[in-house]
C-alpha cells in the first residue's frame, strides 16, 4: 500500500531561507544497506519549539547527528541559519547548542570545572558558567564530581553545556531522561522562554504529554520517513471527532456514513463515534432524529498528541 504522509499548513514551510533556522532537504543515511533516514525534509521556523518524534528507531537521533556535523549523510543537506553542515560545519554550528546521546564529561572533575573546561574552548568566561548551571537548576551541585552525579543531574550539566554560549539554535536529544516531574516542568519553562526571546529550538522527545504542553510544531518520523509535520495545533485538530450518545448505535452508524461531511463511523463501547468535519454535527443530528433514533448527546472531542502520535505511526505502510 501506498505509504501515508500527514501534511497540514506548516509555517515553516513557506519560509523564505533567511526565515528557517533550520532546514533539511531529502537526508538519507544508510547502515549495511539498510536506510535509517530515507529522504527527510522539512522546515523548523525561527522562534520555534519544534518536536521531533518518533517509535524507538525511527532514525530521530541519526537525523539529529547528521544536522549536527556528527554523522556523515549519504544524501540530502541541512542547513542551520542559511549554512550548510556538510559544507562549513564550523560557520554551520557556530550559533548552535546541542544536547544529543550521552554528553562526554571528566568523570574525576566537578560539574563546574567541566563548564570551565568547555567554555575556555569557545571563549566564554566564569559568568557564563555561572549562568549556566543556575539556569539549569546546578548551582548547589556544582562542585561535585561529575562520577557521583546521578542520571538526571548528569542530564542537567549537558543541557548547561548547550546554553553556556546562549547559542541562537538548541537541538536537543531527550533533554529530560532522567529528571523527576518537577525537573522536567522546569526544562518545558526553560525552552518556552528560551524560545520566547527569538531563538529556536529542536527537541527529540518520547514523553508525548511534555510535546503537546510545550511545542509549537513537530515533525513525526516512522521507519526513517517522514510522516507528519506542521504547526502542533493543526495537527491535533485532524484528530477532532464527533461523539454521539444514541439508542440503537450500531443503526446509526449505518446512516450516518451517508451524511455530508462524514468520513468514516464506528461503534465504541456503546458510543457513535465519527470522523467528520466540524461542520457536519447539524447534519448529523438532523438525519439521526428523523431516522427515529433517540439522540441523547452529541459533542466534539479533540483527540491529544499521544493518540495522534499512535494513530499515524500504526498506520499500515
Amino acid at each position: 500500500m501506498k505509504e501515508t504522509r500527514h501534511a497540514f499548513p506548516c509555517a515553516g514551510s513557506s519560509l523564505r531561507v533567511a526565515e528557517a533556522a533550520i532546514e533539511i532537504e531529502g537526508l538519507t543515511k544508510r547502515f549495511d544497506g539498510v536506510p535509517a533516514v530515507d529522504g527527510v525534509s522539512f522546515r523548523v521556523p525561527r522562534g520555534a519549539v519544534y518536536g521531533f518524534l518518533g517509535p524507538n528507531g525511527s532514525g530521530k537521533t541519526t537525523t539529529l547527528g547528521m544536522l549536527t556535523g556528527l554523522i556523515p549523510p549519504d544524501a540530502g543537506r541541512a542547513r542551520i541559519a542559511g549554512r550548510e553542515v556538510t559544507q562549513d560545519a564550523p560557520a554551520a554550528l557556530a550559533s548552535v547548542g546541542a544536547l544529543v546521546e550521552e554528553p562526554a564529561f571528566y568523570p574525576a572533575l566537578t560539574g563546574r570545572r567541566n563548564l570551565r573546561l568547555l567554555a575556555s574552548l569557545g571563549g566564554g568566561d566564569e559568568a557564563a558558567v555561572t549562568r549556566a548551571l543556575a539556569t539549569v537548576g546546578l548551582a548547589q551541585a556544582a562542585d561535585q564530581r561529575y562520577k557521583g552525579y546521578s542520571l538526571g543531574m548528569r542530564r542537567r550539566l549537558g543541557l548547561a553545556a548547550a546554553l553556556l554560549h546562549e547559542p541562537d539554535v538548541l537541538i536537543l536529544d531527550e533533554p529530560t531522561n532522567g529528571l523527576d516531574p518537577a525537573g522536567q516542568r522546569e526544562v518545558r519553562a526553560l525552552l518556552q522562554a528560551y524560545a520566547a526571546k527569538g531563538r529556536t529550538v529542536l527537541v527529540s522527545s518520547h514523553l508525548l504529554h511534555e510535546v503537546q504542553e510545550t511545542c509549537t510544531h513537530v515533525a513525526i518520523l516512522r521507519k526513517g520517513k517522514l510522516v507528519a509535520e506542521g504547526p502542533l495545533a493543526d495537527l491535533l485538530s485532524r484528530g477532532e471527532r464527533l461523539v454521539v450518545e444514541v439508542d440503537d448505535p450500531a443503526r446509526a452508524a449505518a446512516l450516518a456514513q451517508s451524511v455530508e461531511g462524514v468520513h468514516a463511523a464506528r461503534v465504541d463501547q456503546g458510543l457513535l463515534i465519527l470522523d467528520a468535519q466540524p461542520d457536519a454535527a447539524a447534519r448529523v443530528n438532523r438525519a439521526l432524529v428523523q431516522a427515529g433514533l433517540a439522540v441523547s448527546a452529541l459533542r466534539r472531542e479533540r483527540q491529544g498528541l499521544e493518540a495522534r502520535f499512535l494513530e499515524i505511526t500504526e498506520e499500515t505502510p
